[in-house]
């Protein structure tokens, strides 16, 4: 009996996170023993380039020396104590130190809980019950967010969940990413009624769909005149597409923003690989929550010791050095892969947004901006793309719908290996 059958007989599906069940390419899942650096090493001893990154915490590679050294400190003091720590005082002041406009940072366990929280503290700070997000952004599985949602949602062709009661998904309105018109339009027909626009600044849940230059502008500029608050939802950019984040990197570019996002959550880097989570703004917005606001929260693993430790060394180790050298493997893999499948007569499209990206693969007319132009991708040419890049020993994210995340450690002879499965990749993927 194989390793997936096993599983498949007590957990659901066989997995414990969806898109890891390779239903949208095919074929059993692998099953991972161990990481290091930039490879992954499967339950028959087997080595893997990785190009999933644990979907975006490994920013350094898996099991950094320093960063295991610290949690392994952190075990022997003790595994959770469901009390104040210094070493969550000093994360939140790491957070703060490379997002000041985070004035307060309250941690939780994980990305969706953060968003969660997020949408709970707008609603109790505006009185207003409606929330905006945008077609193809996931924000986690909490009900009121699975509308439209991508990530794992997308993989499965699902509209949403069951098990979300009607009056949930009411007080949830879905507007098409990258159309301000839209957007508009929601606030004209719900006056007073809406209490937060949140989005993923840099949209990598539907594949990568970077935003129009001055949408999240536009978004800031709608949101202050209707009396919403914006929630940047890094829990994938934060921390990973640079040092401050993609709010950092818009701030440098040709439309930035006017003025902060009221709110900012937190994920994957933060917590260096372990289960944890923020949520961070205005003071005042912040001090709404428990035990001296209304807005209640709470979590027993909030703010664990080990994931701090892990949090803490990855941040302090994450300098500018190492958001250069995962640019540039992102740049340098990005002109190959698009070398490789031009040669090959494969149609498809590569979107970045920083050192993230996704290959779409098919005929398209321009930039995909949208929920519905992702859509559009030739799945099947992913599938069989991705199933010989994994018998070559290279691990792409099993669905096409998901980002692509490098780390420092894809040196030139770790980028060298993934550039010579290309072309066999390639061939595949031009077979009907």
């Amino acid at each position: 009996m194989s390793l997936f059958q096993r599983a498949c007989r007590v957990i659901p599906g066989g997995v414990s996170s969806p898109v890891r069940a390779f239903g949208s390419v095919g074929g059993d899942p692998v099953f991972i023993a161990r990481a290091s650096g930039p490879y992954l090493y499967d339950a028959d001893g087997r080595e893997y380039v990785d190009a999933v990154g644990s979907w975006g915490p490994a920013l350094l590679g898996h099991a950094h020396p320093e960063v295991v050294a610290a949690v392994q400190a952190a075990a022997a003091r003790g595994l959770s104590f469901g009390a104040p720590t210094q070493a969550e005082v000093e994360l939140a002041e790491a957070v703060r130190s490379r997002v000041p406009e985070a004035e307060k940072v309250r941690f939780v366990s994980t990305g969706t809980e953060a968003c969660m929280t997020a949408i709970r503290l707008a609603r109790g700070a505006t009185g207003r019950d409606l929330v905006v997000k945008f077609a193809g952004c996931y924000h986690g599985h909490s009900d009121g967010l699975l509308a439209a949602a991508g990530s794992g949602v997308a993989t499965q062709g699902l509209p949403g969940s069951a098990g979300v009661t009607a009056a949930t998904a009411a007080q949830t309105i879905v507007v098409p990413y990258n159309d301000p018109d839209a957007l508009e339009a929601a606030f004209g027909a719900h006056p007073d009624q809406i209490a937060a626009v949140i989005t993923e600044p840099a949209p990598a849940n539907m594949g990568v769909v970077p935003p129009r230059d001055g949408f999240n502008a536009f978004l800031r500029e709608i949101t202050r005149r209707h009396g919403a608050l914006l929630i940047f939802d890094e829990v994938l950019t934060g921390f990973r597409v640079g040092y401050r984040g993609w709010w950092g990197l818009e701030q440098s570019g040709e439309t930035p923003l006017a003025e902060a996002p009221d709110l900012f959550t937190f994920g994957k880097v933060v917590g260096g690989g372990m289960p944890l989570a923020a949520i961070g703004g205005r003071a005042e917005l912040m001090e709404l929550l428990a035990p001296i606001g209304p807005v209640y929260q709470a979590g027993t693993l909030s703010g664990n010791p080990l994931a701090t430790a892990a949090g803490i060394t990855t941040l302090t180790l994450a300098d500018e050095s190492v958001y250069q050298r995962v640019d540039a493997a992102s740049s340098a893999l990005r002109v190959a892969i698009g070398a490789a499948l031009d040669s090959a007569g494969v149609p498809h499209r590569v979107q970045a947004a920083g050192s993230l990206f996704t290959v779409f693969f098919g005929e398209f007319d321009g930039p995909i901006d949208n929920y519905p132009a992702a859509q559009q991708q030739d799945s099947a040419a992913f599938a069989r793309f991705f199933h010989s890049m994994l018998d070559a020993g290279v691990a792409l994210p099993p669905s096409g719908y998901e980002a692509w995340f490098l780390s420092a450690a894809h040196d030139d002879a770790v980028l060298n290996r993934i550039v010579d499965a290309l072309p066999a990749a390639a061939q595949a993927a031009s077979r009907s």
